[in-house]
This record gives C-alpha cells, sequence and structure tokens, in this order.
C-alpha cells in the first residue's frame, strides 16, 4: 500500500501547488492589464496608478497571516477529522478580516494625504492623481481580506477548485470593467479603482456564500480563536517586515548608486517576484499537507512532506537557475536597450543565479514551517537574516563603493542566512508537533 499511498500524497501535493499559482498569479495578471489601461491616459494618471498601488501593497501587508495562518490552523483541524472547526477557523479570520478591513479603511481615508504626498514626493500632479485613486482603493480592503481568509481556511481543507473560480471569476469581471470604466465612461484613473474594488466586493460575496455553505453551525465570533490567530498574525507581519527592510532598502541603495543601477535592479526584482509565483506555489502547498497530518497525528507523514516539498522546491529553483543563466545575454535585452543598464545587470547576475536553487528551498520550508505553526521561529530567522546580515552589507555596499554587485551579494545572504536556519529547524523535527492545534481551540 506504501505506492499507493505515496501517489496520492503527491497528487494532492501537485494539485494544490496548482491550484495556489493560478490564485497567485491571477492578481499580478490583472494588474498588469489595469496597468497597461491606464498607461494609455498618460504619464501622470500611470505615476499615480503607482504610488497608490504601492501604498496598498504595503497595507495589505497585513493581509497575510489572515490568510497564511488560517491554513496552517485550519489544516490541523482537518487532518484531526474535523473539519467543522477546520471551517470554524475561516469564520473567525472573516470577522478579523472584517475588523481589521474597515480600521485600515477608516485610517487609510484619514491619512490619505500625507500618505500620497509622502510617496510622491514634491510632485503635485502625481499625488493629486494617486490621492483620487487610493481614497476609492482603500474602501476594497476589507474585501481583500474576507478573500484572503477565504483561500486560507478552503486550503486548509483541501479544497482546490473553489478558491480559483472565485479569484479568475472576480478579476475576470474587473479587467472587463477597468477599460470600459476608464473610457466609455469617461472615469479615467478612478474608473481603474472602481474596478478594483468592484473585482474585491465580487470575490469577497462568493467567499462568504461558500463559507455559509460549509459552517453548519456557529457563525459568532469566537474570542481565544481570534486572540490565537492575532497571536500567530504578529509573528507572519514581524516576518514580512524583515522582507520589506530587505527589498526596499536594497531599492533604496540601488537607486543611491545611479540611473542605470537601480534600473537593473528593477529587472532582476521583477524576474524575482515573477519566479516567487512558482516556489510561493508549493510553500502554500506545505502549509495544508503539514497542518493535515500533524493534526492526524501522523508525524513521520509530516516530515516526509517536509523533505519531498524542499525537493521540489529545489527542482524548481534549479530549473529557473538554468533558465536564468541561460538567459544571461537575451533576458535584460528584452527589458531594456540601454548598454549601461544591461552592464549593471550583468554585474549582479551570478548572484542572482546561484541564489534561486536555495530560494526554492527556502519558500518551500517556509509553507512548511507556517504550516506547523511554527511562525515564532520563521519571525526570528526572518529578522536576524535582514537585519543582523543584509542590512549591514547593504549599507557597506554603498559606503565602500562595491556596486549593485554588492546589493545583489546581500540579497543573496539573506536568502542564504534563512536557508541555513529553516534546514537545520526542519532536520531537528522540533517544529512536528502533533495534535488538532498548537494553540486556542475553537470553542
Amino acid at each position: 500500500m506504501s505506492a499507493p499511498v505515496g501517489g496520492f500524497r503527491t497528487r494532492r501535493l501537485l494539485a494544490l501547488t496548482a491550484s495556489a499559482f493560478v490564485v497567485l498569479a491571477a492578481e499580478p495578471l490583472y494588474v498588469l492589464i489595469d496597468t497597461a489601461v491606464v498607461g494609455h491616459l498618460g504619464p501622470t494618471p500611470l505615476g499615480g496608478l503607482g504610488v497608490g498601488a504601492a501604498l496598498m501593497t504595503l497595507i495589505l501587508m497585513i493581509g497575510t497571516f489572515v490568510e497564511y495562518g488560517t491554513t496552517g490552523r485550519a489544516a490541523r483541524w482537518f487532518g484531526a477529522g474535523r473539519r467543522d472547526l477546520a471551517v470554524g477557523e475561516g469564520v473567525q479570520a472573516s470577522w478579523l478580516a472584517v475588523g481589521l478591513g474597515l480600521l485600515v479603511v477608516a485610517l487609510g481615508e484619514a491619512l490619505a494625504d500625507p500618505l500620497t504626498a509622502a510617496l510622491a514626493g514634491g510632485n503635485h500632479d502625481v499625488r493629486v492623481a494617486a490621492l483620487g485613486w487610493f481614497r476609492i482603493a482603500v474602501l476594497g480592503v476589507p474585501g481583500v481580506l474576507l478573500v484572503l481568509a477565504g483561500n486560507g481556511w478552503m486550503r486548509g481543507v483541501q479544497e482546490t477548485r473553489t478558491p480559483v473560480a472565485i479569484v479568475l471569476l472576480a478579476n475576470g469581471l474587473s479587467a472587463v470593467a477597468s477599460p470600459i470604466l476608464v473610457y466609455p465612461l469617461h472615469l479615467g484613473l478612478n474608473g481603474s479603482a472602481i474596478a478594483n474594488v468592484a473585482a474585491q466586493v465580487v470575490g469577497s460575496a462568493l467567499f462568504l456564500r461558500a463559507l455559509h455553505r460549509a459552517a453548519a453551525r456557529e457563525l459568532r465570533p469566537s474570542w481565544p480563536v481570534l486572540r490565537e490567530q492575532v497571536r500567530v498574525g504578529r509573528d507572519l507581519i514581524l516576518r514580512n517586515a524583515g522582507f520589506q527592510v530587505a527589498f526596499l532598502s536594497a531599492a533604496a541603495v540601488a537607486a543611491r548608486m545611479g540611473t542605470a543601477q537601480i534600473a537593473a535592479h528593477q529587472i532582476g526584482l521583477q524576474l524575482w517576484e515573477f519566479s516567487a509565483l512558482v516556489l510561493d506555489s508549493f510553500a502554500i502547498a506545505a502549509q495544508s499537507l503539514v497542518g493535515a497530518a500533524l493534526g492526524g497525528a501522523d508525524r513521520e507523514q509530516a516530515l516526509r512532506t517536509a523533505w519531498q516539498v524542499a525537493r521540489y522546491g529545489l527542482w524548481a529553483g534549479l530549473c529557473f537557475a538554468a533558465i536564468v543563466a541561460a538567459g544571461w545575454g537575451l533576458i535584460p535585452a528584452a527589458f531594456t536597450s540601454s548598454a549601461a543598464v544591461r552592464h549593471q545587470a550583468h554585474i549582479y547576475w551570478p548572484w542572482f543565479v546561484g541564489m534561486l536553487p536555495f530560494g526554492g528551498v527556502v519558500f518551500a520550508l517556509d509553507g512548511v514551517l507556517i504550516g506547523a505553526g511554527d511562525v515564532a521561529f520563521l519571525r526570528t530567522i526572518t529578522l536576524v537574516a535582514a537585519i543582523g546580515v543584509f542590512a549591514p552589507l547593504n549599507v557597506a555596499s554603498l559606503a565602500w563603493h562595491w556596486g549593485i554587485g554588492g546589493v545583489w551579494a546581500g540579497l543573496t545572504a539573506f536568502i542564504l542566512v534563512r536557508f541555513a536556519g529553516m534546514m537545520l529547524r526542519t532536520r531537528s523535527g522540533r517544529w512536528a508537533v502533533v495534535g488538532p492545534s498548537t494553540g486556542a481551540r475553537f470553542v
């Protein structure tokens, strides 16, 4: 029976990975379409969209724990044979999403003017455009968080089709509505924001409908579970802050080195984010499978799944590395005609290629440890890598004129420190705590 069981586990892993990839890719594809639509309005609206979208990205950093934290906790109950309590985690996450979303809307509207002014700098026209877009777009934050919560609990119960259908439908409707609102209805940049909010309303309504159907019993808030979800969220937000320190400060240092350096850095960053779509898909699958195995008191299966996902992450990282290495000349040329920018890209290219295989393993084990609820360790190792290793190297690359290669050496070190820490942690097995919940239970 071992071969069929192993085959089934692999099929579930690949099914969850494919579902996660489609959901992850839908939003960037919509953003690309929306950017193309707005781009034809001129540079000022496009700049306003860039500023407003950057601000929304920073705000929505809080949404990660509503999604990832819920997946791990719901998966444990699902593995323990308590699907009702797994769905209950989704109910509580949805209450949390609504509360946080309304708070963000209130703060966003109150602080919209100074926030957009800070990001737009001295460009008055871009600031005005960004302000109008952001005031509308921020109204969709509760919907965004509800969609994330819905994805979280559905992954926890290993439901792969419904999230894909909902996300594709919502983003598809928005992609169709955006050009209509922007051009024939003459709403301009604000039409883009309205289409964005409409997508979140449709998506959140469909996820709430699915939640209402699945939750056969309690729909009221459960304060013990909410407190535990907030605790997990605190650690995940601090972990995300470590990422922001690394990647935002890298961009800031590259910008101070020169125009060619920041342009080349942007090419590498976009390629890294694209590769992260696939690599993060394995992590999301790991969250669900590892959580379910531990919830079902099958520690050995959780350990096997951890190393299986790590191997898939390694192979995916190696594939990306081979493609990037082979495209040393062609890929930068596809993004820019500037010889100076291509030269700067070639300087950091070996670092970029070298970090991809390690990044594949890091993404995979990230999902393993989140699924196991070991978020405090993830918080610590990420902050150590970002503040204790990357930040000094990043500053040194500017002070000692190491150039863009120094920045990417720092980013590679950031990945390697996390790789070493997470490999040791996974090998120790201390994260593999069995039982339906590592904290407060749904009551």
